[in-house]
């Protein structure tokens, strides 16, 4: 019974982490297109 308990738990922390990784890298693509467009208006 813990055993599987502690295998949901790392299922779910490796799965969390994905999502996490993608809104960050999303994120950071919305930074440098919002800085690419400051830089071709000036």
């Amino acid at each position: 019974m813990i055993r599987r308990a502690l295998l949901a738990l790392a299922v779910s922390g490796i799965v969390l982490g994905a999502a996490a990784c993608n809104t960050v890298r999303g994120v950071g693509q919305d930074i440098e297109s919002a800085a690419n467009a400051v830089d071709n208006a000036t």
